[in-house]
């Protein structure tokens, strides 16, 4: 089995974040290797929540409309609370690490089950900590994983989507 590195762009706002999910789809990468991580909604907001029907779900919030169509895409997904960041979505493989995480009580360092899951994929305790940082600040992260040769085409693709931060990090 070939290494797999991960490519993680960071956006400002959700409709930039969409507008990357669809760019890196239409170039043919395939959504099992995409993760879009975001918060659920904004704080000033008062009602949050989601229900689930199979592959179907149905978000309340500010941005119920955005995560609710793309959940459709992604082959599963999680929300979850984390201390400090509060209602977190995660799309894609990264919510099966973070799943993984929480099972198995694999916290590291203090880092939470989102920390731990982006730790797990090879990404560095210090950039971890950055990225969940971003996500405190209400941006969203869009990740591509695969091969090297792979990570050099998302990072093209991410690049032309104007991210606030554009990393590629190796993984094992």
């Amino acid at each position: 089995m070939g290494r797999t590195d991960s490519v993680i762009a960071v956006f400002a706002d959700h409709q930039a974040a969409e507008a990357a999910v669809k760019e890196l789809a239409a170039a043919g990468f395939e959504m099992k290797n995409l993760s879009v991580v975001g918060k659920g909604y904004h704080t000033e907001e008062k009602v949050i929540g989601f229900y689930s029907m199979g592959d179907r779900v149905k978000f309340w919030g500010g941005r119920g409309a955005f995560w609710g169509g793309l959940w459709g895409l992604f082959f599963g997904g999680l929300f979850m609370t984390i201390p400090v960041l509060g209602h977190v979505v995660v799309l894609g493989y990264l919510a099966a690490t973070a799943v993984s995480a929480l099972e198995s009580a694999a916290m590291v360092g203090g880092l939470s089950a989102l920390g731990a899951a982006l730790y797990g994929i090879g990404i560095p305790k210090d950039s971890v900590i950055q990225y969940e940082t971003a996500l405190k600040a209400d941006n969203f992260l869009v990740m591509a994983h695969g091969s090297a040769e792979e990570m050099v085409r998302a990072k093209a693709i991410l690049g032309t989507a104007n991210p606030s931060n554009l990393d590629v990090h190796a993984g094992s």
